[in-house]
């Protein structure tokens, strides 16, 4: 008999259902993860108990997507999703059902899922029930919808997409008919939103296979995620390389984008709806990586001066990974000069400079954009001599600008 570990508070909700009558078991992802000997994120739970039975048994929990049949219990300061089994009815528009059917019976409720290896219920009383050998999908290493693929992805086009993540992020191949299902209901992937789709691509990009994108234009996905989308992707050069990046939105987001020009980069994960701070390290590591860096401290400084630390070593980092082999030995220096740099405390930000641009008003400068050249001017010549950032030094070289 299959044994899985169960958190002692999703443990304890299952009980407490079971003892008020109820069935009650662990489903998806956290019985896929765990039967994998991977950590789950989360656990949740599914039951025979309706919305407000559950309420009525847990002191606290918050109403998350009761028209779901989801209420999210709350112990120790941790949400367990606990939601009713269902059926769905009608999908309208090709990801959500127009209604939902409470019911009781189990199998009905995990043959409205998407895969089998998602399709699997955990109880320590009951044990593993697995109607649609998920288990056997995991041993096989094979992402297979339930029942009829075409079936599900008419349902939900999103579907589509999750199908490759969890290929990416499990390694796992595609089950014949259900990629053969993939192209045929693309289109529909027009219907979904676009803050979804990319959280998927994110995922996928974010996996231990980022290489597996490329199975988004094969299966004919690209031109219904967005023109600029499918563009990148005809101009995309050898992938592999970005697997070795480190798991960092901005960096495999560049690493896949980096053929492209950096304003078209930003545009496409506009139309994404990427949050700012991501398209802003995209756009930068984009528009650098192929600016090869002299191993010249002074060089090396002004480069600094432009990016956070972190984003600098990203950018190093990139290099690496991308760059010119005639430029490894020389890129080796610049990261230990850049080391060195740091070590020695030198001052590569403007707001570091000792001497400001109130100091310099106070001096005699009136304020503008001259005083604003000369603050660049004087913080030039830090940059080349880091000796040169004394107060008393550098407002006698105002002076004389």
């Amino acid at each position: 008999m299959v044994k899985i570990q169960i958190p002692e508070a999703a443990e304890k909700i299952m009980e407490q259902l079971n003892a008020h009558g109820f069935e009650a078991y662990a489903v998806g992802g956290c019985v896929r993860d765990s039967l994998l000997g991977r950590e789950p994120e989360d656990w949740d739970i599914t039951t025979s108990a309706k919305p407000e039975q559950v309420k009525e048994i847990f002191p606290r929990t918050v109403d998350t997507g009761i028209q779901h049949g989801t209420v999210t219990v709350l112990i120790d300061r941790m949400g367990y999703e606990v939601t009713t089994y269902r059926i769905d009815g009608e999908y309208e528009d090709g990801r959500h059902p127009r209604e939902v059917e409470f019911t009781g019976n189990l199998l009905e409720d995990l043959k409205r899922r998407d895969f089998t290896i998602n399709a699997m219920a955990y109880s320590s009383r009951e044990g593993l029930v697995d109607a649609f050998d998920g288990r056997k999908d995991l041993q096989r290493g094979v992402v297979r919808c339930v029942g009829n693929a075409m079936d599900r992805f008419r349902e939900d086009a999103l579907r589509i997409l999750r199908a490759i993540r969890f290929c990416a992020q499990l390694g796992f191949d595609m089950e014949r008919e259900t990629e053969q299902a993939i192209s045929a209901i693309a289109p529909n992937l027009a219907k979904v939103s676009k803050e979804r789709i990319q959280v998927e691509l994110t995922k996928l990009l974010l996996s231990s296979h980022p290489e597996r994108i490329t199975d988004v234009y094969e299966n004919g996905i690209g031109p219904f995620i967005s023109d600029r989308f499918e563009r990148a992707g005809k101009r995309l050069a050898a992938i592999g390389p970005v697997c070795f990046l480190p798991s960092k939105k901005h960096m495999r987001w560049a690493g896949f984008l980096r053929m492209e020009d950096y304003e078209a980069a930003a545009a496409i994960l506009r139309d994404l709806k990427l949050d700012n701070e991501t398209i802003e390290g995209v756009r930068t590591l984009v528009s650098l990586w192929k600016t090869e860096i002299p191993a010249h401290k002074p060089a090396i400084r002004k480069v600094m001066s432009g990016l956070s630390d972190e984003l600098f070593d990203d950018l190093l980092c990139f290099q690496e990974a991308f760059c010119r082999e005639e430029y490894r030995d020389q890129l080796k220096e610049v990261k230990q000069y850049s080391e060195e740099i740091k070590k020695a405390g030198d001052c590569i930000r403007l707001k570091d400079m000792a001497v400001t641009g109130r100091e310099l008003i106070e001096a005699g400068r009136k304020p503008g954009p001259k005083l604003g050249a000369l603050l660049n001017s004087l913080f030039e010549e830090v940059l080349k001599c880091p000796e040169c950032n004394d107060r008393e030094y550098l407002m006698e070289l105002a002076k004389k600008l």
